[in-house]
């Protein structure tokens, strides 16, 4: 495997059309050409379809006054076509004592300061996010508008953001920079039209799963995201995790040692439901246990960078062994820990965890992924095939070790 075959990978599926956002065609394209490169491989193959949704925004419009003000709808937000009095909150308390049945609510300050968990998302979901759901919901606007200033810590940093972007949030939901609600503010108790054209759609997606040796008493697990944010390429995110297995599974195809072996290509990790994650640990989260190691490896490959790897539950001994194996590839090193990962999933169940993202995973976060600007022109070839070396060479050495 070369810096070519990583080539034609990443550009392959950074131009997916539109994108790869779970449900998308764009997304159905991509599982193909995936299964098209890895036709052929001596692994039982596992392609099963789940149940998830698409969305479409055709036309988003808000005016009052003749003049119209800039929005943009939310993901998956509902549609809507009301002409209703403007009712604006900044807090919770204020929430909690406004009127605002079939009107339409303008959210500010403290309660757009942060995007909010999906209200049906598992892993974790904060309590204030869940009372701010059930507040509004019960509150019944016709519709809702959130004026957000940037996020520091919003992946990104997208301006303005969406504070719900939930497929099951029942309101219809547009989003408009900070400046943008101060002039909305004061127009509270005028009348403001909103038309949301969009839909969602009913689709389908499909995990990826590759498996050797399928009756052994432990496997090693290595897991990447394939789906994008929409409208973005997504090459670093995860086009490049998804490369590395990629060649990763050619590379072991003539593996038939006594460890059992699984390759995840997770369809959904950057969509509101999970969806491919779910349906993964609905039909195999038995299974689980038999996980000596797991690893998760996204956004890797930046230029000018190093593969960092970080431990999570991963016993002192395994470590070091590990970091021994690594030390003879200049480009992978140890680095920081983080938490937003498909890693999660097995690391919050007590199985032995690593993950590898770039050195850069956090300039990267702040500036390009999840944008227009996350292109395959950012990502160095040649540091996705040594980790796939990389990691060949761990998993045969952990044969003895595990």
């Amino acid at each position: 495997m070369n810096a070519e075959t990583a080539k034609e990978y990443i550009y392959r599926l950074a131009n997916c059309e539109p994108h790869r956002r779970l449900g998308s065609r764009g997304n159905k394209e991509a599982v193909e050409y995936i299964l098209s490169q890895l036709e052929g491989l001596d692994y039982e193959m596992d392609t099963k379809e789940f149940d998830c949704l698409d969305h479409v925004v055709r036309k988003v419009k808000l005016t009052s006054g003749g003049k119209e003000f800039e929005v943009f709808a939310s993901s998956y937000s509902l549609p809507v076509d009301v002409e209703a009095e403007l009712v604006h909150v900044s807090n919770m308390e204020e929430l909690q004592g406004c009127e605002c049945e079939g009107k339409v609510l303008l959210m500010t300050d403290e309660l757009t300061k942060e995007q909010l968990m999906p209200k049906n998302f598992v892993f974790y979901n904060p309590e204030h996010h869940q009372k701010l759901y059930s507040v509004v919901e019960e509150k019944a606007p016709a519709a809702i508008i959130t004026a957000t200033g940037k996020d520091l810590q919003m992946v990104g940093n997208l301006y303005p953001f969406n504070v719900f972007e939930d497929g099951d949030h029942t309101i219809p939901t547009v989003t408009c920079k900070d400046v943008v609600g101060v002039e909305l503010a004061g127009l509270v108790g005028e009348i403001v039209k909103l038309i949301i054209d969009a839909e969602r759609i009913p689709s389908k997606g499909r995990n990826i799963i590759l498996k050797k040796n399928l009756d052994a008493e432990k496997k090693v697990m290595l897991c990447a995201h394939l789906d994008t944010k929409a409208d973005t390429p997504g090459a670093s995110d995860n086009a490049s995790g998804t490369t590395v297995l990629m060649l990763f599974a050619q590379m072991l195809n003539d593996y038939n040692g006594e460890m059992g072996l699984e390759i995840i290509l997770f369809n959904g990790e950057d969509n509101y439901s999970v969806a491919g994650e779910m349906d993964y640990l609905d039909r195999y989260g038995e299974a689980i246990p038999k996980i000596a190691l797991a690893v998760n490896i996204d956004d890797v490959g930046v230029n000018d960078s190093t593969s960092n790897f970080s431990f999570y539950g991963v016993e002192d001994d395994v470590q070091k062994f590990i970091k021994e194996t690594f030390s003879g590839f200049a480009s992978i090193a140890e680095g920081e820990q983080w938490f937003a990962g498909d890693h999660m999933i097995f690391a919050q169940q007590q199985v032995p965890t690593m993950a590898f993202t770039s050195s850069k995973c956090w300039d990267l976060m702040a500036t390009v992924t999840h944008t227009p600007d996350d292109v395959p022109e950012n990502i160095k070839l040649e540091l996705l095939v040594e980790l796939a070396s990389g990691l060949k060479e761990l998993f045969l050495k952990l044969q003895k070790e595990l």
